[in-house]
């Protein structure tokens, strides 16, 4: 797998190598630009693909896993409207999942977070603002976000939390540093359902069932209608299939709060 270190190191012989090579020879200007495309191209994925551990290491799955279990994650919560709904259908099907909790949002719902905890949920850290902007923080910013969110969780909860879901997914070697700092481990997924774009739920319920397998953390968003809806039809197919959601940090084997 690509890692940025690695990618840059290998730039940066690539680089020296153009340079000796226009220094002694004639190297097309097109070559320079070729390669500084591929780098950019490649930072840029990498960056965007949590599943790719580039910049940081994410806990995507847990295949290894003994019992037959998936981890379903919603992010961006807690909604008012529609986190009620979800946790509704999650204990008619007795199934356990975990909520990366937006720090804004849960200092105005913090009965909802209880809720969450209560009925054996598990939660983590999803930023405090959840910024369009985040993957441009600088370190200090998003340790800020992270200390400021965990202090709203504790407060709520009497919980440290240890995990976090970078917004977006994006991952880059400021988060990489901020997490130093603050101890969380970044938990991704294997299985992204996209459901906060205008595909249907019966396209989302395909992308996430299809090749479906034990140890999997499948993305949610308990933001729509259309979430809901599939979230019925995926319990139901996991019982069919004779699988179980448990909160990721018991699929993953890992402790959730400090």
């Amino acid at each position: 797998m690509l890692r940025f270190y690695t990618i840059n190191a290998l730039a940066l012989v690539v680089f020296l190598g153009l340079l000796l090579g226009g220094f002694f020879g004639d190297i097309p200007v097109w070559l320079y630009i070729l390669f500084v495309f591929i780098w950019v191209l490649i930072t840029a994925i990498g960056s965007f693909q949590i599943k790719w551990n580039y910049h940081l290491q994410s806990l995507n799955h847990n295949y290894n896993i003994s019992g037959n279990h998936v981890a379903i994650t919603f992010d961006d919560g807690p909604n008012l409207e529609f986190t009620p709904k979800v946790l509704s259908i999650l204990k008619d099907y007795n199934a356990k999942a975990t909520f990366f909790l937006i720090g804004k949002n849960a200092e105005k719902n913090p009965d909802l977070v209880q809720r969450i905890l209560n009925e054996g949920h598990a939660i983590g850290n999803h930023s405090y603002s959840h910024s369009k902007i985040f993957g441009f923080f600088s370190s200090k910013k998003v340790a800020s976000e992270l200390k400021q969110t965990n202090s709203i969780l504790k407060k709520i909860t009497g919980k440290e939390v240890k995990l976090f879901r970078p917004p977006f997914g994006v991952t880059n070697p400021n988060i990489k540093n901020a997490l130093r700092r603050t101890g969380h481990q970044s938990i991704g997924w294997s299985k992204r359902s996209y459901d906060t774009t205008n595909i249907s739920a019966e396209k989302i319920f395909k992308r996430i069932t299809a090749n479906l397998k034990k140890g999997d953390i499948i993305l949610l968003h308990d933001s729509s209608a259309k979430t809901v809806a599939v979230l019925e039809q995926l319990l139901l197919f996991l019982q069919s299939h004779k699988l179980q959601s448990v909160p990721v940090d018991r699929l993953l084997e890992i402790e959730a709060y400090a």
